[in-house]
């Protein structure tokens, strides 16, 4: 005998065309694409924009006050994509579940593993020494007699794909724990609040799950190199940023979840889930 769907109660259109359910359907029409931008958004936000640090300068910002005493915010280029992945996760979840999105956040795990397997493999090897690139060209511009067109290219390759063992170990798992308690909180928060107030719980999960996020990341990554108030610093600046993008496309966010449920045609409740991020059930 089949137990009674909780989430059935939570169903306040019964004719609108989607289902308040906790019982997945065996499959959907959209959640192979919905993955595919997941992943993609994942890594070329970690292949793109890991590799520099911009700034924001806020002129109104009082002068002398942390994070930044002169107004001027320092942050990783990736968080202005980055955060995307975090909306696509939400949805992920909203519409699909804990245990499907899942099955997404161990993808892109693996897929993050690859790509700094390929970056390492890539990097290490030898360069060719007539290799051109616009490195090797302005130096030729200049006439220095000593620079040796494959070696300039090779350091100028270095300095955008290749990353410390520590920086690729703090952003796999970093992305890995942050991923999972976002999946999770939102999951919760779903049922909570019985599918009312989309936003308090978006943002509410990228407030926890972008703060262990940063949490894990910028001490892995830095600490010892930069000084302790660079560390925090830039790891507070960047949560900060991330949250208020994350809130910023609250708007994006509810048209693609309304569009996304009326095209699946149920409503997912995470009642009756297992949450352990090894379970193997979808």
């Amino acid at each position: 005998m089949d137990k009674p769907d909780k989430a059935a109660a939570f169903d306040d259109d019964p004719d609108d065309g989607v289902q308040a359910t906790s019982h997945a359907p065996v499959s959907f029409r959209y959640y192979e694409f919905v993955m595919a931008a997941f992943v993609a958004i994942l890594l070329l936000s970690n292949l793109i924009g890991a590799a520099k640090l911009t700034f924001l300068e806020v002129s109104w910002w009082p002068a002398g006050w942390w994070p930044a005493p002169e107004g001027i915010f320092i942050y990783g280029a990736g968080i202005l994509f980055f955060p995307l992945g975090y909306v696509i996760g939400d949805i992920l979840t909203e519409i699909y579940g804990f245990a499907r999105a899942r099955r997404v956040i161990w993808t892109g795990f693996a897929a993050m593993i690859f790509l700094a397997f390929m970056s390492y493999v890539v990097v290490s090897l030898p360069a060719f020494d007539g290799w051109q690139c616009a490195g090797s060209a302005s130096l030729d511009m200049r006439g220095d007699p000593q620079a040796v067109p494959g070696a300039i290219c090779q350091q100028t390759y270095e300095s955008v794909f290749g990353s410390t063992w520590r920086i690729v170990l703090a952003s796999i798992t970093a992305f890995w724990a942050g991923e999972f308690v976002n999946s999770y909180v939102m999951a919760k928060m779903k049922v909570w609040t019985k599918g009312k107030a989309l936003w308090s719980r978006t943002i509410g999960s990228t407030v926890v799950g972008q703060g262990v996020d940063s949490l894990i990341f910028y001490p892995i990554a830095f600490w010892g190199i930069w000084t302790t108030e660079a560390v925090l610093t830039v790891m507070v600046t960047n949560w900060l940023l991330k949250v208020v993008w994350e809130a910023a496309l609250t708007p994006v966010t509810y048209l693609m979840v309304n569009r996304l449920k009326k095209a699946e045609g149920v409503d997912l409740y995470d009642t009756d889930t297992d949450f352990s991020p090894f379970s193997g059930k979808a």
